[in-house]
């Protein structure tokens, strides 16, 4: 049984993981991969310090390690008047709800709050699971299979600045939802994460 604060400290040493490999799998720039590497390497390295930990289960960092669809977080923030809180990516100039991907080690919550700070610059309250939605898709020759969580929630603080990849940061009634969407989400799903949003029990697919 490990203390509170080898415990703490075990937890930094995986969220380093888990930065370094995010690093290795999308950065392109040669200087980047090196540095994620040795996070990698450095980090791999202080985890076997911890010698009560099995490394063969879970195989969290292995190479050949059985492949499981992806976890995404999503959210939709309500203002009083019901209008839907959207983010305008600089990518593709069109709009999506506040989300990303879940981290290793982040519980859906945590993600999904983390996300909303750093992309909308909003400190917000996770008051309902929406559901849970099935997605497949290709995306530069490569299959990709996600499950999104989306939840609905509110802010408990006025907005921040947001994050450098977003553009704008803007409300919208939703009779009145922008035209331009981003790749990231589809009108038909924005429409029925809506619709399950009003809806008693969580949607599952």
């Amino acid at each position: 049984m490990k203390s509170n604060k080898n415990q703490s400290f075990y937890e930094f040493i995986l969220k380093v993981q888990a930065i370094s490999k995010i690093g290795l799998t999308f950065s392109k720039d040669a200087f980047a991969l090196e540095n994620y590497l040795e996070l990698a390497d450095v980090s791999t390295a202080m985890l076997k310090t911890f010698t009560e930990i099995d490394f063969n289960r879970p195989h969290y960092f292995s190479k050949d390690i059985y492949p499981t669809p992806n976890v995404s977080v999503r959210m939709l923030i309500f203002n009083e008047r019901q209008e839907l809180l959207m983010v305008q990516e600089k990518s593709d100039q069109g709009f999506t709800i506040p989300g990303g991907w879940a981290d290793l080690f982040e519980s859906p919550v945590e993600a999904i709050v983390k996300e909303c700070l750093q992309e909308a610059g909003a400190s917000v309250k996770v008051t309902k699971l929406v559901g849970v939605y099935h997605f497949d898709f290709f995306h530069r020759r490569q299959a990709h299979s996600q499950y999104a969580l989306v939840f609905s929630g509110h802010l408990t603080a006025p907005l921040i600045p947001f994050g450098h990849e977003i553009m704008a940061v803007q409300y919208f009634p939703l009779t009145q939802l922008p035209p331009n969407l981003s790749s990231k989400i589809s009108r038909e799903d924005l429409l029925r994460f809506i619709a399950d949003a009003t809806r008693s029990e969580a949607a599952f697919e």
